[in-house]
């Protein structure tokens, strides 16, 4: 490995470890905002401080997340200015002013009225105190929304012309933010990130019942929580199932590394779905296969005798690390159809009455807390790396993407990164079980109504 392969595969590195933490609490943060929200507005309409009670405990989770997040967010933006200063160049002039949009998004309308949920219930009374609510909710979309557009043109870029440099120059502004795959991302995203918030709080809700039972606003939590598995997980399922057949259309040696097809079968023998295979690179061929004839050929074409591209077909320096993307996707799904089951489950014994009594099923849903973050990483594993050897899909690689910065720096602000994290994660997930230990009880602290507000809201 040359040193410019080595420094490449540090700076991956090191991207790979400042998202994977930045993107778990930016996803928190989507679904906390609009959990929130929700709760706030049946506190309004029904009139039940039950509500404001549980709004008030989660409220402080929410502010801890936005402040360990924005610290996550800006090591991100340090790192990508470090090492990526060849793609800023190149590409800067589509994707800067797409994140221009996603930090006004962030900044104005999530930490400006974050204050006001806070603080402001006195000052501003129970009805504007819900707008900023929404505010904040809404803000989180479109802060995810400027991002996944960015993220989606790089893999399917559009709207665009190639300068006499090798700039990309923008052409066609709505070709670009609303590229091909951009609808598909942004509503697998967001889903991901509901339901990776919902298995959390359903987790943490189980725990505190299996300490407190009777505790009715840890079951209200526990209940809301499980309604999000139950009605958001098939729509993932449908949407990841289109998210898949689109990509086949544009990114078919993901599609391939992603089943482990290294060859076409015989003509009228489908492609099988691997369960389980130890995917070679060097040989192109799997070891320990384990598959269902046709599987793979029915959802991937709707036809049990169909076949898509194999690895084979495309130039070997343009397959992505097959290993990654295959156990990635499997992780994913496996996940996924875990939390199908717990929708289920939770279903079956709501209809039976035995819903918050039964101890096994908190305990599978404190076991479930972390799947549906894990499930999203896994997701986000798949789309980042399934997309190599190219930043911008296929007209921009990441070799080219890098800035001129040898393996040892980029190796020693990776070190000063994870002090970085192990210090403000440490401190924040301290915090956080402080709070998460004890479930809410009446009279939480937190924004506070006035006097006549509560008595019209008790």
């Amino acid at each position: 490995m040359d040193a410019v392969d080595s420094a490449l595969v540090a700076a991956r590195t090191q991207f790979a470890i400042t998202i994977s933490f930045h993107i778990v609490l930016a996803a928190f943060t989507i679904g906390l905002a609009n959990f929130l929200m929700v709760l706030e507005a049946l506190w309004l309409w029904r009139g039940r401080k039950i509500y404001l009670d549980v709004y008030r405990y989660w409220l402080k989770v929410f502010a801890l997340n936005v402040a360990v997040g924005t610290a996550s967010g800006l090591i991100l933006e340090y790192q990508f200015g470090l090492n990526w200063s060849r793609l800023s160049t190149q590409a800067g002039d589509i994707l800067g002013p797409l994140m221009f949009y996603e930090v006004l998004a962030a900044f104005f309308l999530e930490a400006g009225f974050l204050g006001i949920m806070l603080f402001g219930m006195k000052k501003v009374g129970p009805r504007l105190h819900f707008f900023a609510t929404c505010a904040v909710a809404l803000g989180s979309l479109i802060s995810a929304f400027w991002i996944l557009s960015a993220n989606s043109w790089m893999q399917t870029p559009a709207g665009y012309v190639i300068g006499a440099d090798g700039r990309f120059i923008a052409e066609d502004w709505w070709a670009i933010i609303f590229n091909p795959s951009f609808p598909y991302r942004l509503v697998h995203m967001t889903l991901a990130a509901l339901l990776g918030s919902a298995t959390l709080v359903a987790g943490v809700s189980a725990w505190q019942l299996l300490r407190a039972p009777e505790n009715p606003r840890a079951r209200i939590t526990y209940s809301m929580a499980l309604w999000v598995i139950v009605l958001l997980t098939p729509v993932q399922i449908v949407v990841g199932d289109l998210h898949g057949e689109h990509s086949l259309k544009v990114q078919p040696q993901k599609v391939a590394a992603i089943e482990g097809s290294w060859t076409r079968p015989p003509e009228g023998e489908g492609e099988p779905l691997r369960l389980f295979a130890l995917p070679n690179m060097t040989e192109q061929k799997n070891h320990w296969e384990l598959a269902i004839p046709r599987i793979a050929s029915l959802y991937l074409t709707h036809d049990l005798s169909g076949t898509i591209a194999a690895l084979d077909e495309f130039p070997p320096e343009d397959i992505p690390p097959v290993p990654t993307v295959f156990f990635a996707f499997r992780i994913m799904v496996g996940l996924g159809l875990l939390m199908l089951g717990q929708g289920v489950t939770s279903l079956i014994l709501r209809w039976r009455q035995r819903f918050y009594a039964t101890r096994w099923m908190l305990r599978w849903c404190v076991l479930m807390a972390p799947a549906g973050f894990l499930a999203m990483l896994s997701g986000w594993v798949v789309t980042e790396v399934g997309r190599q050897p190219f930043t911008v899909y296929g007209l921009l690689r990441t070799a080219d993407s890098l800035s001129s910065v040898s393996r040892q720096q980029v190796v020693h602000s990776t070190w000063l990164i994870l002090v970085f994290y192990l210090l403000i994660f440490g401190i924040g997930l301290w915090v956080l079980l402080r709070i998460l230990r004890e479930p809410p009880h009446e009279d939480e602290a937190g924004p506070q109504p006035t006097l006549a507000d509560e008595t019209g809201h008790s």
